[in-house]
Parts: structure tokens; sequence; C-alpha cells
């Protein structure tokens, strides 16, 4: 597949988790929002403002694509991007899951990161 259609899958996934997101009862200044760095090819979700007197920020969603293939660097959904971007129809072998150690990436279903020779 060509990285333009990961590129607008990962915004896809992103915009539509952005609009589903809740906002927290306490919150006034509270926002979710989506980065997208398509020069880069870094995109995140990520959740910013105030619960009645505590700061709160924290990234849900961090994915970037290295090499033709997309690097989930964290994943802090319930359901997972990955299998998201599966039935959107990127093969396995293009999905890294990048939170997990080189090492215990090929005991997954999904790619490893590693160049093949």
């Amino acid at each position: 597949m060509a990285v333009e259609q990961y590129r607008q899958y990962i915004r896809q996934l992103l915009s539509e988790r952005r609009s589903r997101a809740s906002r927290p009862r306490n919150a006034q200044e509270y926002e979710v929002q989506t980065l997208f760095d398509t020069e880069q090819d870094h995109y995140q979700l990520l959740y910013v403002g105030w619960r009645g007197t505590r700061r709160d920020f924290g990234c849900i969603l961090h994915l970037d694509i290295k090499d033709g293939k997309i690097w989930i660097q964290h994943d802090g959904t319930e359901e997972g991007i990955a299998n998201r971007l599966v039935e959107l129809g990127v093969p396995k072998q293009d999905i890294i899951l990048a939170f997990h150690e080189p090492e215990i990436r090929q005991y997954t279903d999904f790619g490893t990161g590693e160049a093949v020779a």
C-alpha cells in the first residue's frame, strides 16, 4: 500500500476517536487534540486541560510512518488501533507494535520493524 493511503487511514482513525472522546464532568478547559505532522509522519491524539484544580495532559495514541510501515509508538485505547488498521486493509506486516521490545515483536502477529535482507 502507498504511504499516502496510510496517512489517510491514520488521520481518519484519530479524527474519529477525537470526535467520540468525552469531556470529563468537572472539566472547564479540556479538549482532545489531534496532531498531524505529515512532513515527518508523526501523528498523535492527546488530551489537555483542567479537571477541577488539577492539570491533565497525556497521549492517547502516537503513530509514526517509517520506511513505509506504520509504527504504533503508544496505544492507550481498549480496542487497539492496530486492529482498526487491519480492518481498513493494512497488512499486518506493515504494522509495527513499537511499544513492544524489538525481541518480543517476532512473537506478535504484526511486523517486526527489522529490515529484510
